[in-house]
Formats: structure tokens, sequence, C-alpha cells
């Protein structure tokens, strides 16, 4: 049975597409210089049919209304580049470092101003406010696919300015379900950078995808030079 693409994720596929094409440009080079690959005209072309199939897999969390959804928007291409990679014969290792390198230099075309205004925003009281109500809401499970999580408060002598456990990671499921178990902490390996990139620090000790019972993000303020 082929599977269609959800309507919110289809009024988001162009926006998707140019985001992956840039991330092909940008990998081009990396995919010559440190893997066996010589077709890269042929890589790319099936990176982006395999774009495709992921985006008809990739489940519906509540669209717009939903914080989570926009992880999806942003990330899941990168289970099409590891799947093609994959098959292509390139380690899961060799892999994540690709994309890791490949995702920091998209988000350093974004002007610095706009990335820490970003981050600014997001350890906010305002922004934490509103990720204690849909931590809460999360548990209400109302889109099996989504991820489930609790906002976590700084303790004493905790240096943190709040936490998020991931009791249920979106990604963990959506692996689980088409296969992609192998390539699954690659993505997980993203989050660094992504924050990173905003002036955030994060600290995470664990993992679901690592066999923990929940992911563990601490933020902080990243001390730039």
């Amino acid at each position: 049975m082929v599977q269609s693409i959800h309507p919110f994720y289809e009024s988001q596929r162009g926006a998707m597409e140019d985001a992956m094409r840039h991330r092909l440009d940008l990998a081009e080079a990396m995919l010559r210089e440190r893997t066996h690959l010589t077709a890269i005209d042929g890589i790319r072309q099936e990176v982006m049919d395999e774009f495709g199939i992921v985006l008809a897999q990739t489940p519906y969390v509540g669209g717009a209304a939903s914080r989570m959804s926009d992880f999806f928007i942003r990330l899941i291409g990168f289970i099409a580049i590891s799947r093609v990679l994959r098959r292509q014969g390139v380690s899961p290792s060799m892999i994540g470092e690709i994309e890791r390198d490949v995702y920091k230099a998209q988000l350093l075309t974004i002007p610095e101003a706009e990335r820490l205004a970003s981050g600014r925003q997001f350890l906010s009281p305002e922004n934490q406010v509103l990720l204690r109500e849909q931590a809460e809401k999360s548990h209400l499970e109302e889109f099996p696919d989504d991820f489930v999580y609790d906002f976590i408060e700084p303790g004493p002598r905790q240096d943190f300015e709040f936490g998020i456990d991931y009791k249920a990671c979106g990604f963990c499921k959506f692996a689980d379900r088409y296969g992609d178990n192998e390539i699954l902490p690659n993505i997980c390996g993203l989050d660094f950078d992504a924050y990173a990139a905003r002036g955030i620090h994060l600290e995470r000790t664990q993992t679901l995808a690592g066999g923990a019972h929940c992911c563990n993000f601490r933020f902080s303020r990243l001390l730039l030079d």
C-alpha cells in the first residue's frame, strides 16, 4: 500500500525539499573526501527520492499547534540521507559525522543575530511557561507517535536554566516502525549543534535510543567568545 503525505507536511514540502537540496550541496565535498562514493549526482537523486518516501512515513503529531512538529520538519530528512548512504556501504559513524558537519554548516548560514535571538527566546521565562504546559499536555498522548516529556526545574546547586526529560521519542517510534534503529543515534547527535548555533549549551548524558529510560536534556546559556 502506497502511503500518502499528510496535508500538514505537504504544505511544508517545498521548504523541506529546498533544505534537503541545500544539505546535499554542502555534503558533496565531504562525501568525495570522506567516502568511496563517486557518483554523487546519482546519490543526490536517490536521497531526494528517499525523502519522498520518508515524508509519507512521517507521523502527524498536531501540526502547527505542536512544537514537536518542527522537530520532524527540521530533522526527518536526515533519515533519508542516512538510509541512502547506509545502502551505499558508508558506516553509521561516518554518516553521523558528515550529517553533523552538514547541519552545522547549514545552521551557520542563518545570520548570527537571528540565531542568538532565537536562543534567547527559547530560554526566556515566557517560553518556559509554554514548555511546562506542553509537557503536561504531552502525557495525554493525543497522538500515539508523538513525544512525551517532563519539564525539569533546576535543583539546589544545579546551574542549568531548565531541562526536559523525554520519556517517549517520536524518532525512536519512527525508527522502530521502519527499521532505522542503526542510524537513529545520528539524529540524536544533531541536537548539540542545533542548540549551540543558537547560543545554548546542551548537556545530555543519556538517550532513549541508547537504551536509557529517558533523554535528559539540560539547557544553559553558552558562553560566547
